[in-house]
């Protein structure tokens, strides 16, 4: 069964900029497709040739009082055994309320009622599609540029890997945690390179930082148990049916010991054979 992936969320929060990713990657997307529709869709997909193999629906709050009925559709979809992941795209009310006013859009339910209690709306109308999510991804910290980049890095071969979809990000504290991590840990326990003659300039990307970072003895003890928690983990998660998993790993900035530990892990998982994938959030941070 050809698969399907559904960008739903909040106006403002980057679902456009998503399928526009998604198209530049190759899939077939339908933006504002009637939820009435999607099953008709379905079935097209299942009857396609290869150049309709991957598809991306956008389905949001201007279908109106019709996204009652899609849960019930998903529902109905998922027994017949369509293979359906749905991404939840959301950010602060005080980025989107930004945003809105940079862009000079209109939000859908704003005609007549201040923005930021038309936002506050639309969060209640699509309170029980947020809860079907397989993913949440936060989009407050990203411009366009890191939202762009962060969506190609995560998905660019996802779509034909099955089962469980492991995420590694690297980040730094003082930028904010990612929202939509699933797991959080904390590397700055770690000596920090930052501080060492000829690394200051320098990522955990480089063998000197890495080389660094193997003379201090929690470094691969940190790995080790690392390791061990995530091997323990994982099945729990395939058994639970949970699509993606998001693990954070941090640091003071995200350039140094995040970044080495976030490679090392991404290393350890895909020898194991999971499907994880790595982003480095901070790098490019001062």
């Amino acid at each position: 069964m050809r698969p399907i992936l559904i960008i739903t969320g909040l106006s403002g929060s980057g679902k456009s900029l998503a399928a526009r990713v998604f198209e530049d990657l190759g899939h077939f997307c339908v933006d504002n497709l009637p939820v009435a529709l999607i099953p008709v869709f379905a079935d097209l997909l299942q009857r396609s040739h290869d150049s309709l193999r991957q598809a991306v629906l956008v389905i949001d709050i201007r279908e109106g009082a019709y996204l009652d009925d899609f849960p019930r559709i998903l529902s109905d979809l998922r027994e017949r055994g369509v293979p359906i992941r749905i991404l939840w795209f959301e950010a602060t009310t005080e980025t989107l309320i930004r945003r809105f006013s940079e862009t000079r859009r209109p939000h859908p339910l704003s005609a007549e009622i201040p923005l930021e209690d038309a936002i506050a709306r639309e969060r209640a109308l699509m309170r029980e599609i947020h809860a079907l999510a397989d993913r949440v991804i936060d989009t407050t910290l990203y411009d366009p540029h890191e939202l762009r980049r962060f969506l190609r890095d995560e998905f660019s071969q996802a779509a034909d890997e099955p089962g469980l979809q492991i995420s590694i990000v690297s980040f730094g504290f003082k930028h904010g945690v990612p929202a939509q991590a699933d797991l959080v840990f904390d590397a700055r326990f770690l000596q920090n390179p930052f501080f060492e003659e000829g690394l200051k300039t320098k990522t955990g990307l480089d063998g000197e930082v890495v080389e660094f970072l193997e003379k201090v003895p929690e470094y691969g003890e940190f790995l080790r148990r690392l390791d061990d928690l995530l091997a323990f983990l994982l099945p729990g998660y395939v058994r639970e049916g949970k699509s993606y998993l998001t693990v954070g790993v941090g640091c003071t900035g995200g350039r140094h010991r995040s970044v080495a530990v976030a490679e090392s892990l991404r290393r350890t998982m895909q020898s194991r054979g999971w499907a994880a994938r790595v982003t480095h959030r901070d790098l490019d941070k001062g």
